[in-house]
């Protein structure tokens, strides 16, 4: 999988930038796009979908309410996995009829910034959905039709505060993401170079100046925050603006939650992550065993910090079983992680036999935040807290 994060790149890089950036509509279609993108953030789908129908009344020959009401289906998708079958058939027909529409402009006027943007997008979207299915001849097709739209579109428009979301991510991601996976390297090698610091300002610039691409810049800044650059604080600031703006969310709810575990929050935190425990005990649209799985985990660590060391071993009981079903006993870092507190607690109980074995299990599964390291380290001297 990792050696296709070359065309993954691409394919994020069209999704959301083209997202952001359609082009110059009159003042009343303008805004009930924005309207509607807001209603797609917030998860109102049927509020989000009366406005792209709108749109594609009022504008029928242009792509704009085609692309957005497939980013409905997209974020449908995205958000419940487990139930998303249903939609994909739809979201694959939608992007048809806006590449339809595209190419139907392309065949009078090849340089029409509207058609190049959307089905730039179009493509983008599918291919990440083609990479999702593993469906690699179709994906590497749209990949490659994408990077050369891309291309004409930054002929087109090289300065627009919109696009600069589509080169920040490029010139930060096409680094960034080689250096955790050196394997890739000699893969980007057939790609333009790219500059971290550039695109981490690109996409600065864009998060404060563009019209439309300012709220996705924002959440592409704070995944590279969280993840790339371990800046905790900045990745919690931007988290918690589109948690406050877009509540029904569980994704920026999510990394609102673990930007809080990460600043060491806890006592927010535990309250955020009971909150999103429970609306998956609901089964509230988006929340589901992963979410639940990762819940619990981080209400252990913060009930082990209250020295609640009962209930803390009930969480990480669960949160072991939780992967052990998500994952089909693959030890992933969750699964790892779970059982590596569940030997601290146990020490911290005077349970020092059942703290050894545990410690011993983690010898024998995957290596994850140096847990072989720890695991050896408190074999031979309990843990304390």
């Amino acid at each position: 999988m990792k050696k296709f994060f070359p065309l993954v790149l691409i394919f994020l890089l069209f999704s959301i930038s083209i997202n952001a950036q359609w082009s110059i509509l009159d003042a009343e279609a303008d805004s009930i796009v924005r309207a509607g993108t807001n209603y797609i953030y917030n998860l109102e789908f049927s509020d989000a979908e009366r406005c792209f129908k709108e749109v594609q009344n009022k504008l029928p020959n242009h792509p704009a309410g085609y692309f957005l009401d497939a980013m409905i289906d997209w974020w449908r998708i995205t958000i419940d996995k487990p139930r998303s079958e249903k939609f994909k058939d739809v979201f694959l027909t939608k992007i048809k009829k806006t590449i339809d529409v595209c190419d139907a402009i392309l065949d009078t006027n090849k340089k029409n910034i509207n058609a190049l943007f959307f089905k730039g997008g179009a493509l983008g979207y599918r291919g990440r959905y083609y990479t999702d299915e593993e469906n690699w001849v179709k994906a590497v097709s749209d990949g490659n039709s994408a990077l050369d739209v891309l291309i004409e579109c930054l002929k087109v428009a090289p300065n627009n505060h919109d696009i600069m979301l589509g080169t920040g991510i490029y010139n930060y991601f096409s680094v960034a993401i080689p250096e955790q996976y050196p394997i890739i390297k000699p893969l980007m090698l057939l790609l333009p170079s790219g500059d971290k610091k550039i695109g981490e300002y690109q996409l600065k610039s864009a998060a404060s100046k563009a019209r439309y691409a300012s709220v996705e810049a924002k959440v592409v800044l704070m995944q590279l925050y969280y993840t790339f650059e371990k800046k905790s604080w900045e990745a919690l600031d931007i988290a918690n603006e589109l948690f406050e703006k877009y509540p029904n969310n569980p994704y920026f709810k999510k990394y609102y939650a673990r930007s809080l575990v990460r600043t060491g929050n806890y006592t927010n935190f535990e309250k955020y992550w009971r909150e999103i425990l429970k609306d998956c005990i609901d089964k509230k649209f988006g929340y589901n065993n992963d979410l639940a799985r990762e819940s619990m985990y981080y209400i252990a660590l913060a009930l082990i910090r209250k020295k609640e060391y009962s209930m803390a071993l009930r969480y990480l009981i669960k949160c072991e079983e939780g992967s052990k079903e998500i994952d089909k006993n693959k030890s992933s870092s969750f699964l790892v992680m779970c059982n590596l507190w569940m030997g601290k607690v146990y020490d911290l109980q005077d349970k020092r036999s059942s703290a050894i074995a545990q410690y011993q299990k983690i010898l024998k599964m995957n290596n994850y935040s140096n847990s072989h390291e720890e695991a050896t380290r408190y074999l031979k001297k309990p843990f304390t807290q």
